[in-house]
């Protein structure tokens, strides 16, 4: 299954792909993931992709690209994976589609998780991480049971730069400018589904999960 999953910033395309892998035993690919790994290791991509995403700006297309044409030729993904924050223009979605093509494989599905504008500050302004760790925390919805402590390993929680109100707020605008045409992109080609994403995790899965299983 070779699956795309679409949405604003905190959407929940995170927590959804793990459920969705682990379903149907597929690498997740998230680009977001990649970039924030190799900021925490000080590489040079690191160093390059903060320079976008510390200003809530999109990483340019000639690195994002490279990132994801490495990855999707590596073995594990020959039966399948999902996409996690790419494409995330219709340049890129041109990219995706001829590289694709090279490998002989085509995408089953575009779930796009819709969700309010309002849900999605909610949820990215009360989150917390582990500096240690990396474990994720929610002032809210998943507090940890002492303030700014992890409960997995003790470290300290911090709030990420990108997850801060007025980052994120130019991460939204940046989203619905240069992403929301993948909408129309994907629907032309008649693999776009949308979901809501403002109800319960397991239940935006189990909808997305019938739509995987009608398409396959």
């Amino acid at each position: 299954m070779y699956i795309i999953l679409l949405g604003a910033p905190a959407a929940g395309k995170g927590t959804q792909a793990e459920l969705l892998t682990k379903s149907y035993a597929i690498p997740h690919i998230s680009t977001g993931d990649i970039f924030r790994g190799n900021i925490a290791q000080g590489t040079l991509l690191g160093l390059k992709a903060n320079e976008y995403i510390s200003r809530g700006l999109l990483v340019p297309d000639e690195i994002t690209e490279g990132i994801v044409a490495d990855r999707l030729r590596q073995d594990d993904c020959r039966k399948g994976f999902l996409l996690d924050g790419f494409p995330r223009t219709v340049h890129q979605a041109e990219f995706l589609d001829g590289l694709l093509k090279d490998l002989g494989v085509e995408i089953d599905a575009v779930i796009n998780i819709d969700t309010p504008d309002h849900v999605l500050i909610e949820r990215i302004t009360g989150r917390r991480v582990c500096e240690s760790c990396k474990a994720v925390y929610h002032v809210k919805a998943k507090p940890s049971r002492t303030e700014g402590v992890c409960d997995k390993c003790g470290g300290k929680l911090v709030q990420r730069e990108d997850d801060k109100e007025e980052t994120f707020l130019k991460r939204l605008k940046t989203y619905y400018s240069q992403t929301k045409p993948l909408l129309d992109y994907y629907e032309k080609e008649r693999k776009l589904f949308n979901v809501d994403g403002s109800t319960d995790a397991e239940l935006t899965a189990s909808r997305i999960i019938r739509i995987l299983e009608d398409v396959g």
